[in-house]
């Protein structure tokens, strides 16, 4: 039945060898959602080099907002990924779907690769990369469930939190890789006209030929004890009609999500066109505070990942939710008016301190509402539904807002978004010790 929770038990520690075998499960794992984010977010880094290849016209925050738009439909896309790999992963095994999720972002970016210009081949182009990005936005959609589903399943009981983090730690990496990747071609093998005419085109090379490795390694993972285990369970129906049974925890995962992935994408992919046309950092500038910041935010999730296993995943999304309703405004505020990249630096820094409140544990709070047979599909679908509402738009809202003259609504709306979460994670339960992570119905 929907809405119980296991029985606590008795878990022993682990030993060496448990902690190598786990930890090398959540490496490859890992690995391979470092590389499926790289290739997604490689369009965000470096559509300020290729919009205009694809979007005619002489107005620099319009074109970006034409890019953004696609952006966000690979994110609209999200859901029926989520439902085709969700089931693969609840029927066919969590590795089944990690392996065939990847393959299908490498296609995505090597379509983005090969795609010819507006100027070549008129409205095609634009076209082709709707389609590059719905493969990509599918491929995220399973990416999503299927991984935070296996790290929470082969991490020990005990550090579950801790080893469910790199998840963020990974996808977070994953844009970090693609801006250093930017960083590189920026300062030291091409000039700006060279990334502006073709130079755009070398990420999404390199991301088609990180994913095949990435696929290539998640062949060898071990299957989770857990789905092993729920394999005796005798299935009658499909995983989304089996999940429907659950439809608290389905209305948990969105209120949960709502605000914590608005400011997540807020401070990622949308803080990269933040810095250069708001506060008009130049374009190394704007790379190096943002290749900083993410890379100190990465360094917060395990720590937090583990603070979680101490105290609770409720706290953690408590002071989440407190902090960013109350900082929000005076944070982004401070920032459109940051006299230099130290203090952007500084002023995104504290802005992490508080949104990894909800990242580092968002994956494992999700995965122990629900029992292993639904568990992949259940994490994947109300999720992959908030974010595409709430995250995937947060870029094209705030950019038109910004088109309007009126930049500063999109800190309300975000203010709103984060205190709406807060209300769920008050009334919520601690999922560390009402865990669903044992039951296999």
């Amino acid at each position: 039945m929907g809405g119980g929770v296991s029985v606590t038990t008795t878990v022993q520690p682990m030993d060496r060898a448990d902690f190598l075998k786990r930890g090398r499960a959540v490496f490859i794992g890992s690995v391979g959602n470092l590389v499926e984010w790289y290739d997604f977010y490689a369009y965000a880094a470096f559509a300020l080099y290729f919009a205009h290849q694809f979007f005619p016209g002489d107005d620099v925050v319009v074109q970006q907002l034409n890019a953004a738009l696609l952006f966000a439909f690979g994110f609209l896309v999200r859901p029926l990924g989520s439902i085709i790999f969700g089931h693969i992963a609840d029927r066919r095994g969590r590795r089944t779907a990690l392996t065939l999720s990847v393959a299908l972002m490498c296609f995505g970016s090597l379509l983005i690769a090969i795609t010819p210009t507006y100027e070549s081949i008129g409205i095609a182009a634009p076209i082709m990369l709707f389609l590059a990005r719905l493969l990509q936005g599918l491929s995220l959609g399973g990416e999503y469930g299927a991984s935070a589903t296996y790290l929470s399943e082969v991490a020990h009981p005990n550090h579950r939190g801790f080893f469910s983090s790199f998840q963020y730690v990974t996808l977070i990496g994953g844009q970090l890789c693609a801006v250093m990747v930017l960083l590189l071609l920026q300062k030291v093998f091409l000039t700006e006209e060279q990334l502006m005419d073709w130079g755009w085109r070398i990420p999404f090379v390199i991301g088609a030929l990180l994913a095949i490795v990435a696929a290539l390694m998640r062949r060898n993972l071990h299957e989770t004890e857990s789905f092993v285990a729920a394999q005796s369970v005798e299935k009658k129906e499909s995983s989304l009609r089996a999940l429907m049974r659950y439809p608290r925890e389905l209305m948990l995962v969105v209120g949960l999500t709502m605000g914590g992935t608005a400011a997540f994408y807020t401070y990622t992919t949308y803080m990269q066109k933040y810095l250069k046309l708001t506060v008009q950092l130049t374009s190394e500038q704007t790379t190096l505070v943002t290749a900083g910041s993410l890379l100190f935010a990465m360094c917060l999730q395990p720590i937090y990942g583990a603070l979680s296993d101490v105290i609770g995943r409720k706290w953690l999304l408590i002071g989440f939710g407190v902090a960013g309703t109350l900082f929000t405004i005076p944070l982004l505020t401070a920032l459109q008016t940051a006299s230099g990249a130290l203090e952007a630096f500084f002023l995104i820094a504290a802005a992490w301190i508080i949104v990894s409140g909800y990242t580092s544990i968002n994956a494992v709070v999700k995965a122990e509402l629900f029992p292993t047979t639904v568990r992949a599909t259940g994490v994947a679908l109300p999720y992959a539904l908030t974010v595409s509402l709430f995250g995937g738009t947060a870029e094209p809202v705030a950019l038109w807002f910004k088109s309007i003259g009126q930049e500063q609504w999109f800190y309300y709306y975000l203010t709103m978004c984060i205190a709406t979460s807060l209300l769920v994670y008050v009334f919520m339960r601690d999922t560390r010790r009402e865990s669903a992570m044992n039951r296999h119905e």
